[in-house]
């Protein structure tokens, strides 16, 4: 797609666009009817609040556009390159959809105004005969719309003056209270009077076109604004001096009687409209054309068809479409209460979009043009509850609409090749929650495993991340770690990142959701036990150590040393050791042997019960096996670990297992527990130079069994509540 031509000024490109959309339609057939069911006094109310959150909305997008180039899209553009292409597509295709559903709008009201003159018109028929004009006129170029629009712009302004210069200046006393219609009340009128100030977003829908965006949009939005609202509060005073309200209810032409020269203010109202649907036939293909540069809808969207100064045309084609059918809805009170809702989505995540920028202060957000965070805030509040007020079931109606909308464009892996902010939203929670855990008390009934894997290239033991998956399952924090071992300065960075990429690929593939981690020493010695000790934030710091038992006794001797350093530490060891041919087994049994010492139970249960609630195990069961060397010793603990059970909870059988001849351990495992599909065994502290015999016990006891875990447990654990 060839790049956008950067052609208007601030006047032609946001100024006037602004303030055409803002006057036009309500401004001449509509505010007379506002005023006359609100009265002066709450009409100038409404007019301020629905002001307000335009006034907030355009310095929100006038900080946002002095911060970084605006490209082609207006709102939709900054919004995705702000809050990412999900949010920004979330919001924009209603944007495109309000801003086509807007030329219809204001098509209708220009057919009405024509009944005045003829008053059998057919408005379908008018409408339509100019809408597919228009669209002839925007498939020919945004050029000669914008110069049309100067034209018509000083024709409008003629027609406003006829209007103000009438000779009633004195207020009827009656208009200034309320007297609203039988099922009208001030929100179902600010539904309607609404769509008068969305042209904030119709300002910058030529963003792309603009010669020095960063000075055009807030200062053309700007003064638009402030010169509309001082127009609409002029007008508002002048209809209550000029006819009783039950005149302003019923003439929509009320303004038109009451002029100076009323041709020109027909003449004011049918540029008004006209130019208001030429603003949104040539803006909402750019945001349509900007959807589909990013691949949020079907890329022939931004087709020019031939058009060599990049003119959305298949998007014109489109919104013809839209506005076609928008007419057939054929009343300008039920168009614009549906436009009303579009925009204020719009305009709540655009503000929000600010104040985020405004809060997180990143780096990167340095806006020439700054506002308060609590402005922004304002607008997405307002923006709200404004929605609710007028239609409650209708807001629940469209946030749950984009919220599938944002749902199913999640699922698209959209990819931009940008930041945005929400990266700066998830540091910031992520800082917080931090801070509080660093500040709140440990308890151990708070415990939760934060484990650290030594997995190593982890497609070469997969059956690590397996079982850290296992792990996972209640609320695991799982980190694979690989550490990497060179002695060239020059390599460690390419390494790293060659090695941190297969790390998240391997994550990516098997859908976990692990932190990865990769370490460059030079020699691996003390480093187990160094990363541990340093590895996480404040109180979440890696709480236990998961490590493979490999077969080659050099390294089983080297393991065991470094794993006297981490029990130092507090960290709580875990040692498998993997059985290659029978693996996990069938998955439905664990045996637990625990000797009754050593304060392992709460981890060894703990382990055995999340394997058993994770769907790969869910049809397990669970043994806890205990030796006992005498008669006297077979009730006395088989009914202390009963209880023991029962008091945390535990859904285990307690299996007490007869040694009154002195068999070797290993023996008594191989004959109760041949059959088990992972074995979980206690872990000795290693005495001073007993290295080599710990690594030989392990390897001892774990040699031709199922897969055996040894578990070294150093914290004190209340998981299960047993006081």
């Amino acid at each position: 797609m060839a790049e956008n031509i950067r052609r208007f000024n601030t006047f032609s490109g946001v100024f006037v666009p602004t303030l055409l959309s803002i006057f036009g339609v309500i401004l001449f057939l509509r505010t007379g009817w506002v005023i006359g069911n609100t009265g002066l006094m709450e009409g100038i109310i409404l007019i301020t609040l629905a002001m307000s959150i335009s006034f907030a909305t355009g310095l929100s997008l006038s900080s946002i556009s002095t911060n970084k180039e605006v490209g082609i899209g207006g709102v939709y553009y900054i919004i995705s390159r702000s809050l990412g292409l999900d949010i920004g597509g979330t919001v924009g295709i209603p944007l495109f959809i309000s801003q086509a559903i807007s030329v219809a709008f204001y098509l209708i009201g220009f057919a009405e105004s024509l009944r005045g003159i003829f008053p059998n018109v057919p408005i379908f028929t008018v409408a339509t005969a100019v809408l597919i004009l228009f669209t002839i006129i925007a498939y020919i170029g945004a050029d000669f719309v914008v110069k049309l629009q100067i034209g018509i712009f000083a024709a409008l302004l003629l027609g406003i003056f006829s209007f103000l210069l009438n000779p009633h200046f004195t207020l009827i006393a009656e208009n200034l209270a309320p007297h609203y219609l039988p099922g009208e009340n001030l929100w179902s009128v600010f539904a309607v009077f609404f769509p008068a100030v969305t042209g904030v977003t119709a300002g910058i829908a030529m963003s792309g076109e603009l010669k020095n965006p960063k000075r055009a949009i807030p200062l053309g939005i700007i003064s638009a604004l402030t010169v509309s609202y001082l127009t609409y509060l002029l007008i508002a005073y002048k209809l209550s001096a000029t006819a009783p309200y039950t005149t302003l209810q019923k003439d929509t032409l009320v303004m038109v009687h009451n002029s100076v020269f009323p041709p020109l203010v027909y003449v004011g109202i049918w540029m008004a409209t006209l130019s208001s649907a030429l603003t949104f036939i040539i803006g909402a293909p750019r945001t349509l054309q900007a959807l589909a540069v990013d691949g949020i809808v079907p890329q022939i969207f931004a087709a020019t068809l031939g058009s060599k100064k990049n003119e959305p045309r298949a998007g014109i084609l489109i919104t013809y479409a839209i506005a076609q059918g928008s007419l057939l809805l054929g009343s300008l009170n039920v168009v614009a209460a549906v436009i009303t809702m579009f925009f204020l989505i719009t305009y709540a995540v655009t503000n929000l979009a600010a104040a985020l920028y405004s809060l997180l202060n990143p780096p990167t957000y340095r806006p020439s043009f700054k506002i308060p965070w609590f402005i922004s805030f304002y607008g997405v509040a307002g923006s709200y509850i404004v929605m609710f007020l007028i239609n409650s079931l209708a807001t629940v109606v469209a946030t749950a609409i984009l919220v599938l909308l944002y749902l199913f464009l999640r699922k698209k892996h959209l990819q931009q090749a940008w930041g945005d902010i929400k990266t700066g939203i998830l540091i910031s929670i992520a800082k917080f929650c931090l801070l509080k855990l660093t500040e709140k008390k440990q308890d151990p009934k708070d415990w939760r495993p934060n484990v650290l894997v030594f997995c190593g290239a982890p497609d070469e033991r997969p059956y690590l991340t397996e079982f850290a998956k296992f792990l996972s399952f209640n609320d695991g924090i799982i980190t694979l770690a690989n550490i990497i071992t060179t002695t060239s300065d020059e390599k460690i960075t390419l390494l790293k990142e060659k090695e941190i990429e297969k790390l998240f690929s391997h994550i990516k593939k098997h859908k976990l959701d692990f932190f990865p981690k990769v370490i460059v020493e030079r020699n691996l010695e003390n480093t187990f036990s160094r990363i541990a000790q340093y590895y996480g934030f404040g109180r979440v710091e890696a709480n236990t150590v998961l490590f493979g038992w490999g077969k080659s006794r050099k390294n089983q001797i080297k393991l065991i040393k470094d794993i006297k350093n981490l029990l130092k530490f507090k960290k709580d060891v875990l040692i498998l050791n993997y059985n290659n041919l029978k693996g996990w087994g069938k998955r439905e049994k664990i045996d637990i042997w625990w000797g009754g010492k050593g304060g392992n139970f709460a981890l060894m249960t703990f382990i055995a019960h999340t394997l058993a609630d994770s769907p790969e195990w869910k049809k397990s069961g669970i043994r806890v096996m205990k030796v006992v060397n005498s008669e006297k010793e077979l009730n006395i603990f088989k009914t202390a670990y009963s209880n023991l059970l029962k008091a945390a909870r535990l859904d285990a059988e307690v299996v007490i297992v007869p040694n009154f001849s002195g068999k070797d351990f290993k023996e008594l495992i191989k004959e109760h527990s041949l059959n088990a599909d992972l074995i979980i065994l206690g872990l000795s502290i290693p005495k001073e130079k007993e290295e080599e015999k710990t690594a030989d016990r392990i390897t001892y006891l774990s040699e031709d069994m199922p897969t055996t875990l040894f578990v070294r447990s150093m914290t004190p654990k209340d998981i299960w509540d047993i006081g």
